[in-house]
């Protein structure tokens, strides 16, 4: 799996590509002005922007014009985690940047935003009017009272109005968070009530799956519970009238005054963002304007290789980190795609027609959907045009390696495969995307610039070629400045740094190869450690999902008291399909042949659905503390699970056995 490859790659980029790629012009200009290698290509430049870090953002920052309104006095005071400072004495606003591109007259009228729903028909915003209606908005939020630092909600598909509301907020230095409106009252009210928003935009409904889904009842429920609120804002998405005491979102962005923005500190907060919460209530993770800035800079113009002329299609609702990643291609010029729908409506081949009819240049989804594509028999290369598409990005959990084939003969041969890992805690990617390297059928192509990421022993020493816990040993930009209503800090010191002291520990397993590529195993803490021997939980998922028979499974393992070990594995039935002896057998099998025998689960059960977290995760943790005989309500967040009925087939699991 780590020696060297004396076999072909999956996708090797052409001279020509690596030539033409942003991050190749980079590295010649970073050697010429900062020192940077002009030789060894990537795993050089990327050697050098770990080792030489604070030369490395003066780098990002210079290359892409940051604007400092005020100067920074040096880029990183102290390299000390949690907590290093970044640029201190800096002033600038995120907005700002995200709206440069409307100061062009030759780009104004281009489409910043491209927006579709369940119609599949696109409707451009330009650069100019998105750049009015932020101005509109800021305007309007400062003569209601809001102020730098003052939070501001959205209750919001993904839909233009969302990125207008996100961006005059940050235009003001008041702080973004949102949610979608399939979350219900009390899972955004676990999220919202912590950080007492003074402003919400809501919308009366949303479209999904070709319904009409009211939700004027729970917007009413929020305004009651969110008692901090001054306004709310109403965008009629199903075509209602504004309720009684709401703004109406045509009057909010009516004006013609050009944006303010607000010139704030460098580690101002931008957003806050919510880590699933499968145990407590979520989260409430604060990341930077500035941070985010450079952090979004560097992955999306270097890592994804976006300019102007690129369109930027990520499948996402604004309840998860990868909106708000999306949204920062206006960073960089880029179209942003925005699909407010189901992703698979009308078929299953749904956001395949999307990139199609936007001319998406990069693509992104989860795992889970390429893999269900490839169950359903869509065939994107031959029923879609999907010529302009350079890259297929997934994240959400580890692409299989049958994903990664069926992309490179379904989607096209000379296909950049992105497989990317991060996470909400730093909104970016640990390891993934690179233009100018090959990919190797289940590997994501290296760690990213800046990020020291190494995978580590129990002790805390380097492993290359073996599996360990995924640690970043220096400070990102993008890492939380903290987290809301943790006053002392130890929460978010709990969080990451409690093994390893002053080292981030993200709480994934991964194998750093001795190519510098990365493999992504599934979580450290629902990992299978049988006879010695670990095994994150995907590797199973991946085996057992071939199986047409199974829709999807959960493999949980279990220390139990007399120092013996019980692995069982639940699986969802696709319809139809019986459990039978023929079956387990197979299941089995695949497991012994393709993994490891000492993987064959100890049983396997049939469940009527696999649990998830709003963000669509697998819940492993929690049913873990369920088949362990905790009680549901100390296991899970009833808040923060999809079917909290599903849970409570486990715990009669539990119950059985004891």
């Amino acid at each position: 799996m780590t020696s060297a490859a004396n076999h072909a790659p999956l996708w090797q980029p052409d001279p020509d590509r690596v030539a033409a790629a942003r991050i190749t012009r980079f590295q010649a200009w970073a050697a010429e002005r900062h020192g940077a290698p002009a030789e060894g290509g990537y795993p050089a430049l990327h050697r050098w922007s770990v080792d030489e870090l604070e030369t490395f953002w003066q780098a990002v920052a210079e290359w892409f014009e940051v604007r400092f309104s005020t100067p920074y006095e040096r880029v990183l005071a102290d390299r000390s985690m949690p907590g290093a400072p970044w640029f201190p004495g800096a002033t600038l606003n995120y907005a700002e940047h995200a709206l440069r591109t409307a100061e062009d007259p030759a780009r104004a009228h281009d489409p910043a935003l491209l927006h579709l729903d369940e119609t599949h028909e696109p409707s451009p915003i330009s650069w100019s009017e998105l750049r009015r209606q932020v101005g509109a908005l800021a305007a309007e939020l400062r003569a209601l009272g809001v102020r730098p630092g003052d939070r501001v909600s959205g209750y919001l598909p993904n839909i233009p109005q969302a990125v207008t509301a996100f961006l005059a907020t940050a235009a003001v230095g008041a702080v973004w968070t949102s949610c979608a409106p399939d979350f219900g009252a009390r899972s955004v009210l676990d999220r919202f009530q912590q950080v007492e928003p003074v402003v919400l935009f809501t919308v009366d409904g949303y479209r999904y799956g070709g319904k009409e889904h009211d939700r004027t009842g729970t917007v009413a429920e929020l305004r009651r519970e969110l008692p901090t609120l001054r306004a709310v804002v109403h965008i009629p998405l199903l075509g209602t009238d504004a309720p009684e005491g709401a703004l109406d979102w045509s009057a909010v962005t009516a004006g013609d005054a050009g944006p303010v923005f607000e010139q704030v500190p460098f580690d101002h907060p931008l957003w806050v963002l919510y880590s699933s919460g499968t145990t407590g209530l979520p989260k409430a993770i604060v990341q930077s304007q500035g941070g985010i800035l450079l952090e979004h800079f560097k992955q999306i113009g270097l890592h994804c290789d976006l300019g102007p002329g690129d369109r930027f299609f990520w499948y996402t609702s604004t309840g998860w980190m990868m909106w708000n990643f999306l949204v920062s291609g206006l960073l960089t010029g880029t179209t942003v795609v925005l699909y407010d729908g189901s992703p698979g409506h009308p078929d299953t081949g749904a956001q395949w027609r999307v990139a199609e009819r936007t001319g998406a240049t990069l693509f992104g989804t989860s795992a889970a959907y390429v893999m269900a594509c490839a169950k359903a028999d869509v065939h994107p290369g031959r029923d879609f045009d999907l010529s302009r598409v350079k890259c297929v990005a997934t994240t959400g959990s580890p692409l299989p390696p049958d994903g990664f084939r069926w992309l490179h003969d379904e989607v096209a041969d000379d296909l950049w495969i992105a497989s990317v890992s991060g996470g909400t805690d730093v909104c970016s990617c640990f390891a993934g995307a690179v233009p100018t390297l090959p990919v190797e059928i289940g590997e994501l192509q290296a760690a990213c610039l800046g990020t020291d990421l190494q995978s580590w022993d129990p002790q805390g020493k380097p492993l290359i070629g073996e599996v360990g816990e995924l640690v970043v040993t220096n400070p990102m930009p993008s890492m939380p400045i903290r987290f809301w209503n943790d006053p002392d800090g130890s929460r978010y010191r709990d969080s990451y740094f409690e093994m390893y002291p002053g080292v981030w520990r993200h709480g994934d397993w991964i194998t750093i190869t001795d190519r510098g590529s990365v493999i992504i195993h599934g979580r450290s803490d629902s990992t299978l450690n049988r006879q010695g021997v670990r095994m994150g939980s995907a590797d199973i998922y991946e085996v057992v999902e071939r199986l047409p028979e199974i829709r999807e499974s959960l493999v949980i393992g279990l220390e139990e008291p007399d120092g013996g070990y019980w692995m069982p594995l639940f699986v969802h039935l696709a319809e139809g399909a019986v459990l039978d002896d023929g079956l387990r057998t197979r299941i089995k099998q695949s497991i012994r042949e393709n993994l490891s025998p000492r993987h064959v689960p100890d049983d396997i059960i049939e469940v009527p659905g696999v649990p998830h977290t709003l963000t669509g995760k697998r819940i492993e943790v929690p049913v873990k503390r369920l088949l362990q005989g905790t009680a549901l309500a100390k296991a899970v967040n009833p808040g923060s699970v999809d079917d909290l009925e599903l849970l409570r087939f486990y715990e009669d699991i539990a119950r059985t056995r004891t």
